[in-house]
């Protein structure tokens, strides 16, 4: 069983330029358009209700904020470490159209130059899977990520559908998962399928 036992807040960063330099590429970018329910994600894998702000603004988080977790895998009885990067939510509500370019510029900036990202987590309501700036996004990932950089779809707020209903998202999203930060369901799966991620590029290093 894998579990993040550790996770704290180390700094926010406007852009890339401002971001904190590291050597490693263990970043875990979580992205999702605003009120995806990422803010509420993030406290599920850490099990830290407070530890990131939960709003009912949608686009209120502005800056791109930095934890450290740390992964203990119990049967193995190893633990990992990785940063988990905040980033803003995209499609901002009731800003200006300078500002809105501003983030969204910093936010494609740091998507697509930053090297230390192993794995972009990209979160979508389940209710609404067809979203054109969801596409989009995933689209654009799909042209920047390179060879050592995984792409992971996860559907939130999985409660909301009824059985019929998330069988046949997952029909459609055979590769996506699946999660309920309010039910906590799920959650242990995402936690099990990035420490695999992690786990993978360690291997990769010590060849």
């Amino acid at each position: 069983m894998v579990e993040i036992v550790d996770a704290k807040f180390i700094t926010s960063a406007p852009n890339i330029e401002k971001a904190p330099p590291s050597d490693l590429q263990n970043e875990i970018a979580l992205m999702a358009r605003s009120n995806a329910g990422k803010s509420s994600l993030l406290n599920a894998l850490a099990n830290h209700k407070g530890l990131a702000k939960v709003s009912s603004t949608p686009g209120k988080t502005r800056l791109i904020n930095y934890f450290d977790i740390t992964f203990l895998d119990r049967d193995a009885n190893e633990k990992r470490f990785a940063r988990l990067v905040d980033l803003p939510g995209f499609g901002y509500a009731k800003v200006s159209k300078a500002m809105k370019y501003d983030w969204e510029r910093n936010l494609t900036d740091y998507i697509a130059q930053r090297e230390q990202i192993k794995l972009f987590v990209h979160l979508i309501d389940c209710r609404h899977p067809d979203l054109e700036i969801d596409v989009g996004v995933g689209e654009f990932l799909e042209e920047i990520v390179d060879p050592s950089q995984v792409i992971l779809k996860v559907f939130t707020k999985i409660d909301k559908l009824n059985q019929k209903e998330q069988s046949a998202l997952r029909n459609r999203f055979p590769d996506a998962l699946m999660v309920s930060s309010s039910k906590k369901r799920g959650i242990s799966k995402l936690i099990s399928v990035i420490y695999e991620v992690l786990k993978e590029e360690n291997v990769d290093d010590n060849v």
